[in-house]
């Protein structure tokens, strides 16, 4: 029984994989291809909203058992890159009889509709979740023109 849920978690796993190589290769094209929840099994991605209210948008990651140490967010013109690690150390003296919970690095990239604010950006990290605020740019905002 097992066994067959092994091969059943690899092959999500892969399935998985294949998905979120899809995702940031139309995503990088700006045009979002697979949407909704999916299994994060065996990747280095982690989980994300993005979306738009008004004059800003709003990133949601899921990035649970990381330090806000450990994470890094870049933010050039309308591209973001949020990327970290999970260091897993059992504690000085003690023997691992099982060890679920590997150390890994994470990375994920968008290319936003519109370019941000860098200097305006709000970052928080609560209860694993990474919460981005990012304002538009003033040259990204629409204008109203008056006809002379």
């Amino acid at each position: 029984m097992f066994t067959r849920m092994n091969e059943i978690d690899r092959m999500f796993g892969a399935m998985d994989l294949l998905r979120t190589k899809m995702d940031r290769l139309f995503n990088e094209m700006g045009r979002p291809y697979l949407h909704g929840p999916a299994l994060t099994l065996g990747t280095n991605s982690p989980r994300t909203n993005l979306m738009e209210n008004g004059d800003k948008f709003e990133v949601r990651a899921e990035l649970p058992g990381i330090s806000k140490d450990d994470i890094s967010i870049k933010i050039q013109g309308n591209y973001l890159e949020i990327s970290g690690k999970r260091a897993i150390e059992p504690p000085e003296g003690y023997k691992v009889h099982r060890n679920e919970r590997s150390a890994t690095t994470f990375s994920r990239s968008f290319t936003l509709p519109d370019e941000v604010d860098a200097e305006k950006v709000d970052a928080a990290l609560k209860d694993g979740i990474l919460y981005l605020t990012l304002p538009k740019s003033e040259a990204a905002k629409p204008r109203q023109i008056t006809i002379n």
